[in-house]
C-alpha cells in the first residue's frame, strides 16, 4: 500500500558542477520520497543544496557546468531522468510545478500578470484565449487576489510583494499539479503576509490534493506546514522524519543547533544571545575528511574526522546520518 500511496520517490540522486577548479558535488546522494497528498519539508542552511535538488527535479539544471550524474527520480511511476526534452517540457508546469524564490524576478516585467498566468493555461491545456481567461481569474481569486479583473491587467511593478506571491502560487497551480516545490515561497514578506501566504498554500493543498516540498531554512515554517522534514547539509540528507518527532526528538547535531537557533519567548534576561552554528557549510569543492559537519559539530569524535558515515536508522521512521547512533 505505501508504494501506492508514492508520487515522488529519489534514489541516490547526484548533481554535479564542473568548474575550473574542479567538480562541486552539490546534491551528493540524496534519497527523498514524496507521498500523494503529503508535505514534506526540505530543510537546511544557505548552501547545502536544497534549490538544486529542486531544479533537478524540474529538470532545470543548467547544463554545463552542470549535470546529474547519477540516481533516479521516479514522478508517478516513471523515471523522469530518462524522458526526452518534449516529454519534459509537457510535464513541466502541468504535473509538477514550482513557485521561485523571488517573484519579481521570475514574473516577466513587461507582460500583464494576468496573461503571464494565462500563457502556463494554453500551453498545457487545449482552451482558447477566452477560456483561459476564466480560468486565469477563478484562479486569481482562489489565491485571494482582490478586484481579479482589474490585477489581471496590472503589471507586476504595480503589485506588492504579497500579491506578486500569490500569483505565483496562482500560476504554479493553474494546471493542478500532482507535485508543487515550493522554494523559500515567503523570504521576501514580512511575517503577516508569511502567515496568509503558509495559510493559503495549506487550504489550496487539500482543495486539490497536491502534494508539495518546501524548501526552507525557516523551521517555523516547516512547523506550520510539513508531514515529513528532511535536513540537508553540504549535499546529503543528514536527518529525516515526520515532523512530530523532528521538534520532540532532534537527533543529528546540525539539526540541534538549528533548534536551538530559535528564538526563545521566554528566555531569561540573562540569556538573551541567540545561539549560532560555529563556522560555516564547507565549500563543496573542499570537503573535510570523513563526516562534513564534524569541523563545526561540537560532538564530534575521532571517527567522525576519518570516515563519512552512513544514514542509521534510529527510530522507527527516523534516520540520521551520524556515528552516535551506529549499532
Amino acid at each position: 500500500m505505501a508504494e501506492v500511496d508514492e508520487l515522488l520517490r529519489i534514489n541516490n540522486l547526484k548533481t554535479h558542477f564542473y568548474t575550473e577548479k574542479g567538480v562541486v558535488p552539490a546534491v551528493d546522494g540524496v534519497d527523498i520520497t514524496v507521498s500523494r497528498g503529503k508535505v514534506i519539508g526540505l530543510v537546511g542552511e544557505s548552501g547545502c543544496g536544497k534549490s538544486i535538488t529542486a531544479l533537478s527535479i524540474m529538470g532545470l539544471v543548467e547544463m554545463p557546468p552542470g549535470r546529474i550524474v547519477d540516481g533516479e527520480i521516479n514522478f508517478d511511476g516513471r523515471n523522469i531522468l530518462k524522458l526526452a526534452k518534449q516529454e519534459m517540457y509537457k510535464l513541466r508546469g502541468n504535473e509538477i510545478s514550482m513557485i521561485f524564490q523571488e517573484p519579481m524576478t521570475s514574473l516577466n516585467p513587461v507582460i500583464t500578470v494576468g496573461k503571464q498566468v494565462a500563457e502556463a493555461i494554453r500551453l498545457h491545456q487545449n482552451l482558447n484565449a477566452g477560456e483561459a481567461k476564466k480560468i486565469v481569474l477563478d484562479m486569481l481569486d482562489m489565491v485571494g487576489i482582490p478586484e481579479p479583473e482589474r490585477r489581471y491587467n496590472s503589471y507586476p511593478h504595480q503589485l506588492s510583494g504579497g500579491l506578486r506571491q500569490r500569483v505565483m502560487i496562482a500560476m504554479a497551480l493553474c494546471c493542478r499539479p500532482k507535485l508543487l516545490i515550493a522554494d523559500e515561497p515567503t523570504t521576501a514578506l514580512d511575517v503577516t503576509i508569511e502567515a496568509q501566504i503558509l495559510s493559503l498554500m495549506k487550504e489550496l493543498q487539500k482543495q486539490i490534493n497536491t502534494s508539495i516540498i518546501m524548501i526552507t531554512h525557516n523551521l517555523g515554517v516547516v512547523a506550520e506546514i510539513c508531514d515529513d522534514v528532511y535536513v540537508m547539509y553540504a549535499g546529503k540528507i543528514v536527518e529525516t522524519t515526520d515532523v512530530f518527532e523532528l521538534f520532540e526528538k532532534p537527533l543529528h547535531p546540525y539539526t540541534n543547533g538549528l533548534m536551538n537557533s530559535i528564538p526563545k519567548i521566554n528566555s531569561s534576561k540573562e540569556d538573551t544571545r541567540l545561539y549560532n552554528i560555529k563556522g560555516m557549510v564547507p565549500n563543496l569543492l573542499y570537503l573535510p575528511r570523513g563526516c562534513r559537519f564534524s569541523p563545526r559539530c561540537e560532538e564530534a569524535m575521532d571517527i567522525c574526522r576519518e570516515l563519512e558515515p552512513e544514514l542509521y536508522e534510529a527510530g522507527s521512521g527516523h534516520y540520521v546520518r551520524c556515528f552516535k547512533y551506529c549499532k
